[in-house]
């Protein structure tokens, strides 16, 4: 199974609620194709959409997305890189989204060491990194963090001297089976 990102934008702003019966109500194309939803994040306004997929290749996602009506112009192959968790603490909810473009093909190495050497900044603003979705074409990633607020990410960003394309607050929305028992 290989990890797929769904990059969506909207014009009227979109409910968490109506995020997960969409996704839900496209189960039957998702199925057919072996598609498996895995999370999707919303940002607070409601107008942009990360939804992170795992199938078996790129074309059987295409297919059960098309088909499900999604427009797939911006439906990418990447990779999953979770930070260490310390034995301390548990699992955090990601609510802040930092997104990577860059011109040329980068190493995850190369963006792991600015941020290694940045971490000092990320600690003085309460911001903790959670994971990255790497794009297979090595332009693009989206890092996940917890936050007080974006505006603490957006300065820890640039302190450490991180390259920024946006950043957004979001909020984490799951497959009904997947949500955590309270």
């Amino acid at each position: 199974m290989i990890d797929l990102f769904l990059e969506r934008r909207f014009a009227r702003p979109l409910e968490p609620a109506l995020v997960t019966s969409l996704t839900l109500a496209a189960q039957d194309c998702f199925d057919r194709h072996r598609v498996a939803w895995q999370e999707s994040l919303l940002a607070r306004d409601g107008q942009r959409l990360l939804c992170h997929f795992q199938s078996p290749d790129l074309e059987s996602a295409r297919l059960g997305l098309r088909q499900a009506g999604a427009d797939i112009r911006t439906l990418w192959a990447g990779s999953v890189h979770t930070a260490p968790l310390p034995h301390e603490a548990p699992p955090a909810e990601p609510n802040v989204v930092v997104e990577r473009r860059f011109a040329a093909p980068v190493s995850l190495a190369a963006i792991q060491a600015l941020e290694d050497a940045g971490a000092a900044c990320l600690h003085n603003h309460r911001v903790r990194f959670l994971c990255t979705f790497f794009a297979a074409d090595r332009r693009r990633m989206h890092c996940l963090y917890r936050a007080p607020d974006a505006e603490s990410v957006r300065l820890a960003q640039r302190q450490a001297g991180m390259p920024v394309t946006r950043i957004w607050a979001c909020r984490r929305i799951l497959p009904p089976a997947s949500t955590p028992a309270a």
